[in-house]
């Protein structure tokens, strides 16, 4: 969110009408604002990479080393508690140690023979401390990316079905008419049974007795089944979800609106990202020797929409938080829908009242890491020159001397818009890239890895988008009846405890 005004401040700089900079806009006024605005992003940088490597392990640890039983009886005091999870804790810091060390050990980048860098050189970090710093931040953000890649795309591939579609619901006579007939079939089932043996299960051959042992399992599951239909037919006739209810009738068409114009600016964003990937792998300089950075932007639709609409401050800063709250909006639709998983294997699911403390924390370490990966995304691909330079321009004029600007007063038609890369000298006296530009240029220039990793890895968003989009229309929405039969378990075991409590206070 730091981004516009990151933009709105270094092109404040500039007259974008004349393409030359103003007259308070001295070299080293401009200094002023990039070191603060530097400084700035460093120190949330550096809060949100301390946050997910220290910070939420400890809090995990934390909670995971709580035992009730051993509190009760005095054993375990809040310092033995806090020493076991700084323990535990103390694993994570090595790694962030031994991060730093590599980064402040690695070797500088120079300029490569058949590379020449250009612009680009002066990117290339020569602080060992910075240097350090920036593998840190090239690191956490590509995991960021991993994550960033896996549940954003499929977050916002769903967002248009779920505003789209109707929700399942329990007053479905489907799924009660489902219940009771398979209750019924059930119970036929094991009257038949029974009958053979006469009540008497040890009669029958081991085959029919497995058989029944299953049936009445599979009964007990149905009961708890069909009463958790019912409490939760019950709470839909409560007059505040009837009122709810007829609310969303009354709203439909425009959640229909909603979910078509979110469709599309999903599209856009795909369509603006695919454009952006095109363009750095046919026309970097360096390819994956320098991660794939660009001389020269070509148009894309999110970022020609932002430059336009930067001329009215904050219009710019209103649809570009917009887009970042899509973003992270499919991000926790994404966590949600799909789980905290490690490869194929879940570990925690996020429900509605049933989502433990653990999966709470890792839900939200993962999308604080993936703010890192989107903040890459929107800066390096989906809006790369709004991004980098916002809405400035350079005059392309050769100056009467060595000591006067370029004036274009007279000749509009030769100011023109900066980029990376421009011919002219006047464009490096003029344009000033964002810092936000230049922190993400320097990971990928001095760590060419990372930067290469950070790019393919968008191609994977672009797949996932596709399948999961083309999946949601496909398919039709199903109720779950494994979940179903689960909470209803859960439900059960609840009540059971707390008439277990009721009764132990009553004695």
């Amino acid at each position: 969110m730091l981004l516009p005004v990151d933009v709105a401040l270094v092109s404040s700089t500039t007259s974008s009408a004349l393409g030359q900079r103003k007259e308070w806009a001295t070299q080293e006024e401009v200094d002023k604002i990039t070191y603060s605005l530097t400084v700035v992003y460093y120190s949330l940088y550096f809060l949100d990479a301390l946050l997910c490597l220290v910070g939420i392990p400890f809090a995990y640890f934390w909670y995971e080393e709580y035992d009730e039983v051993a509190v009760e009886e005095g054993d375990q005091t809040a310092g033995k508690r806090f020493w076991a999870a700084t323990k535990y804790t103390l694993a994570f810091i090595a790694v962030v140690i031994v991060l730093v060390l590599v980064g402040f050990f690695a070797p500088i980048l120079d300029s490569r023979v058949g590379h020449d860098l250009g612009y680009f050189r002066r990117f290339l970090i020569e602080n060992r401390g910075e240097h350090a710093f920036t593998f840190l931040l090239g690191f956490v953000t590509t995991i960021g990316s991993c994550l960033y890649v896996f549940y954003t795309p499929s977050g916002l591939a769903l967002l248009p079905a779920l505003l789209l579609r109707r929700p399942y619901s329990f007053s479905n006579r489907t799924l009660i008419d489902s219940t009771a007939m398979q209750l019924d079939f059930n119970r036929e089932r094991q009257r038949q049974l029974e009958g053979r043996c006469g009540g008497n299960s040890a009669l029958l051959s081991p085959k029919d007795r497995r058989e029944l042992d299953t049936l009445v399992r599979e009964e007990r599951t149905l009961i708890r089944r069909q009463r958790l239909i019912e409490e939760r037919q019950e709470e839909d006739q409560s007059w505040l979800v009837s009122v709810y209810s007829k609310l969303k009738a009354i709203f439909r068409p425009f959640r229909l609106l909603g979910g078509f114009c979110l469709f599309l600016v999903g599209l856009s964003i795909w369509i603006s990202l695919l454009m952006t990937i095109i363009d750095k792998l046919t026309n970097s300089p360096c390819k994956h020797h320098c991660g794939y950075v660009l001389s020269r932007t070509k148009f894309n639709p999110i970022s020609w929409v932002l430059i336009r609409s930067s001329a009215i401050f904050p219009t710019d800063y209103v649809i570009f938080a917009m887009i970042v709250f899509l973003f992270f909006w499919g991000s926790v639709v994404g966590v949600v829908t799909v789980g905290i998983r490690f490869l194929w294997i879940r570990i925690f699911q996020i429900r509605k009242g049933h989502t433990s403390p653990q999966a709470m924390l890792l839900a939200t370490a993962i999308l604080t890491l993936i703010t890192l990966g989107l903040n890459y995304s929107v800066v390096m691909i989906l809006a790369p020159q709004y991004a980098t330079f916002g809405p400035q321009t350079f005059c392309d004029l050769a100056p009467r001397s060595s000591e006067e600007l370029p004036d274009c007063s007279n000749h509009r038609h030769l100011v023109k818009p900066c980029s990376e890369k421009a011919e002219s000298t006047a464009a490096d006296k003029s344009c000033t890239p964002s810092v936000a530009s230049t922190i993400l240029n320097r990971v990928a220039l001095n760590f060419p890895l990372f930067g290469a990793l950070l790019f393919w890895a968008h191609f994977l968003f672009l797949g996932i988008y596709l399948v999961i989009l083309v999946a949601s229309v496909v398919r039709s929405p199903r109720l779950d009846e494994r979940q179903l039969d689960e909470d209803a378990e859960e439900a059960e075991e609840e009540s059971l405890l707390a008439s277990t409590r009721r009764s132990g206070n009553a004695t």
